[in-house]
C-alpha cells in the first residue's frame, strides 16, 4: 500500500487532528506551514528581498532597519509594484516607547500647476480624468523621505550598511521571480514609448527579463549609493532633484526642484477602532485604511463566528459593510491639510450603528455616504519584526505597476502615476489642488492586544486592500484561522462602488458585483444571487498578503507569506 494512502486510512480511522481540515478541504485549505522564529523576522513578496531583511536583523540591525533594506531590495527585484519614484506608508511599534507610529511619507501635487491649468491641459489631451500616461499624474516621489525618516527616529544601523545588499544586487544582478517577471513582461509593450531611460533601464534588449534570468540595474545602484552616501537631500535638493528638474521642464511636466525642497513627511497619530477585544490600527488620512475600521465596526454587532466561513451570511454581511463604507471613502478619505474631514466620526461605533440599521437580508442596490459635507494597482508590502520587539507594517508603490514609465536617464527608477486618483469635481474633498496629496489606496495595519502588538499585516491590491485586510482579520479572529490559512483561504471582490475621482454627488446605483476566486462553491455562489447579488467567479485581482503574528506566551514571531506570490516569511 502506497504511504500517502496508508496515512489517510490512519486519520480516518483514529479521527486524527487533520481530520477537520480534510472535512473541510472545499471550503478551508493551507498551501504552507507558518513560520516560527524567536529572534527576528522578515516577510514580503520576493524572496531575495525577504532575505536581505533577515541578514539586516543578524548583523545587529532593528526591524526599522530590515524594513528599510528590504524596501530597497523590493524596489530593484519587483519594479513592478514599487521603487523610489513612489510613495511610502508605515505603521511601527517601537517596543521601548510601547506605542504605534504611524507615517504618512505620501508625495504632494506641482505647486505651479493650478486646477485650471491641469483643466486646459486634460482639454488638449481630450482626457475626462488624470491620465497615468502622462506626467501630470506624477506627485513629489516620498519613499526616500520616509526611510529617512524612519531612520532618523528609530535606525540603528547606518545607512550605507543598510543600503549595501541592494546596491549589491543591483550591481552584479539577480534572477527575476516568476509572479514578478509576469507582470514585467505585461508592463513592457504599454511603457516603451515613454519619453526618457525606461527601455534601457527596465529591459534587456528591448524585451523583459524572462523567469530566473539575471537582471541587472546599475543606475538604481548608483542613485542608492548616492543615498547611502549624501543622504536624503541628495533626492530633494541635490543632484537626483536636480536631474527631475531638467527633464520635467524638458518634457512638459509640472514638478520643480522647488516641490522637492518643501517635501516633508508626517508623523501622526494612527486612526484605530477595537473588534472584539482587539485594537486595529490604520493610517487614515488621505488613504483608504479607514474603510477597514468602519467595515470592522459594522461587523462587529453580527456573530460572524457562528455563521461559519464562507457562509451566505456571513459573506452577505460583509459585502454589504464593504459598499457602505466605500461610499464614504469616495467622499471623505482626502488630504486633510485642504479639509476639515470627520474621521473620527467615520470610525465611531455611533455612526456604524446608523450604517449598519441599513443591512437587511437582501443586497442594498442604492447607496450613498451617510456623512454630508479602483481595481488595480502596483504596490508591495513587508513587515519586519526583531528579537527587541519592534515591529514595522509598510507599504510602498508606483501606483499603476511600474508607474508612468517615465524614467530619468541615469536614475533607475520610474515616477508614479498617484495624481490619477484626484477628482477634478471642484465640491470635492479630493480635488486636485496644487501642493495636494492625492487619495491613496495603500494601506498597512496593525493590531494590538491588551495594548502589546498581536499582528502587522497589509494585503497588496489596489483598492481591494481594505477587502483583503477585513477577510484576513475576520479570518483569524472570528472563525479562528491561524495567520498563514487566513491569507490561503478563498476570497471576495466587490467591485462598482463609487470611487474618490467621481463627483460629489455620485453614488452607488446598481449594488455592484462580488468576485470569487474560481475554487468557491457552486451553492454559496447561488445563495448569494438569491439575495440580490449579482456574482462571478475568476477575474479581478484578489492582493497579496503578508503577516507577522507576536505570540506572548511562547514569545516568538508567527509568519504567512502570500501562497499567490513569489514571496516569503523567513525568520531566525
Amino acid at each position: 500500500m502506497r504511504p500517502f494512502f496508508f496515512f489517510i486510512l490512519l486519520i480516518l480511522a483514529t479521527g486524527g487532528p487533520l481530520m477537520a481540515q480534510i472535512d473541510r478541504l472545499n471550503e478551508r485549505y493551507v498551501t504552507r506551514s507558518e513560520v516560527a522564529a524567536a529572534n527576528g523576522m522578515v516577510a514580503t513578496s520576493q524572496p531575495l528581498a525577504a532575505q536581505v531583511g533577515l541578514d539586516i536583523l543578524k548583523q545587529g540591525g532593528n526591524a526599522m532597519d530590515a524594513a528599510i533594506a528590504t524596501n530597497a531590495a523590493m524596489g530593484l527585484m519587483e519594479p513592478t509594484g514599487n521603487g523610489i519614484g513612489g510613495d511610502l506608508f508605515a505603521i511601527i511599534w517601537h517596543q521601548d516607547t510601547e506605542s504605534v507610529y504611524a507615517l504618512n511619507a505620501s508625495g504632494r501635487s506641482p505647486r505651479n500647476l493650478s486646477r485650471e491649468q491641469l483643466l486646459t491641459e486634460l482639454e488638449q489631451l481630450d482626457a475626462d480624468h488624470i491620465p497615468p500616461s502622462s506626467l501630470l499624474s506624477v506627485s513629489v516621489p516620498g519613499a526616500v523621505d520616509g526611510w529617512f525618516e524612519i531612520h532618523n527616529k528609530f535606525g540603528g544601523l547606518s545607512m550605507d550598511r543598510i543600503l549595501q545588499p541592494a546596491i549589491d544586487y543591483a550591481e552584479h544582478g539577480f534572477p527575476v521571480s516568476e509572479v514578478i517577471a509576469d507582470a514585467w513582461q505585461r508592463s513592457v509593450p504599454i511603457l516603451s514609448d515613454r519619453a526618457g531611460a525606461f527601455t534601457g533601464t527596465f529591459t534587456i534588449d528591448g524585451r523583459a527579463p524572462e523567469k530566473g534570468e539575471l537582471f541587472r540595474n546599475p543606475d538604481l545602484a548608483n542613485t542608492l549609493r548616492l543615498l547611502a552616501e549624501e543622504g536624503r537631500d541628495v533626492f530633494y535638493r541635490g543632484e537626483i532633484a536636480q536631474r527631475i528638474d531638467a527633464f520635467m521642464k524638458e518634457h512638459g511636466g509640472y514638478l520643480r526642484l522647488e516641490d522637492f525642497e518643501k517635501h516633508s513627511s508626517e508623523w501622526h497619530d494612527p486612526l484605530s477602532t477595537t473588534y472584539r477585544g482587539y485594537e486595529v490600527y490604520q493610517i487614515g488620512q488621505n488613504n483608504q485604511g479607514t474603510a477597514v475600521l468602519q467595515m470592522l465596526n459594522i461587523l462587529e454587532a453580527f456573530d460572524l463566528a457562528s455563521m461559519g466561513f464562507n457562509s451566505p451570511e456571513a459573506l452577505h454581511l460583509m459585502i454589504e459593510a464593504k459598499k457602505l463604507a466605500f461610499e464614504d471613502r469616495a467622499k471623505m478619505y482626502a488630504d486633510p491639510d485642504f479639509a476639515e474631514l470627520p474621521f473620527e466620526k467615520l470610525v465611531g461605533k455611533s455612526y456604524a450603528a446608523e450604517r449598519r440599521d441599513l443591512i437587511g437580508d437582501t443586497a442594498l442596490e442604492r447607496i450613498t455616504s451617510g456623512v454630508k459635507g479602483l481595481e488595480d494597482g502596483g504596490t508591495i508590502y513587508l513587515t519586519s519584526a526583531d528579537r527587541h520587539g519592534n515591529m514595522v507594517s509598510l507599504i510602498q508603490s508606483n501606483f499603476r505597476g511600474m508607474g508612468t514609465g517615465f524614467v530619468v536617464p541615469g536614475t533607475g527608477f520610474s515616477f508614479q502615476n498617484r495624481g490619477e486618483l484626484f477628482s477634478l469635481d471642484p465640491e470635492h474633498p479630493n480635488v486636485y489642488e496644487p501642493g495636494k496629496r492625492p487619495f491613496h489606496t495603500i494601506i498597512p495595519g496593525f493590531v494590538t492586544k491588551d495594548g502589546r502588538p498581536w499582528l502587522s499585516l497589509g494585503v497588496m491590491g489596489g483598492e481591494f486592500q481594505p477587502m483583503g485586510h477585513l477577510q484576513i482579520l475576520v479570518n483569524i479572529i472570528d472563525f479562528g484561522m491561524n495567520i498563514q490559512e487566513a491569507g490561503d483561504a478563498i476570497r471576495w471582490l466587490h467591485t462598482r462602488s463609487t470611487e474618490p475621482t467621481d463627483g460629489w454627488e455620485d453614488f452607488l446605483r446598481d449594488g455592484g458585483q462580488v468576485r470569487f476566486e474560481s475554487q468557491i462553491d457552486p451553492d454559496i455562489v447561488e445563495a448569494l444571487r438569491d439575495r440580490g447579488h449579482a456574482v462571478e467567479i475568476g477575474g479581478g485581482f484578489y492582493g497579496r498578503y503578508q503577516g507577522i503574528h507576536y505570540d506572548p506566551v511562547k514569545g516568538v514571531y508567527i509568519g504567512a507569506s502570500e501562497s499567490r506570490a513569489d514571496g516569503q516569511a523567513v525568520g531566525y
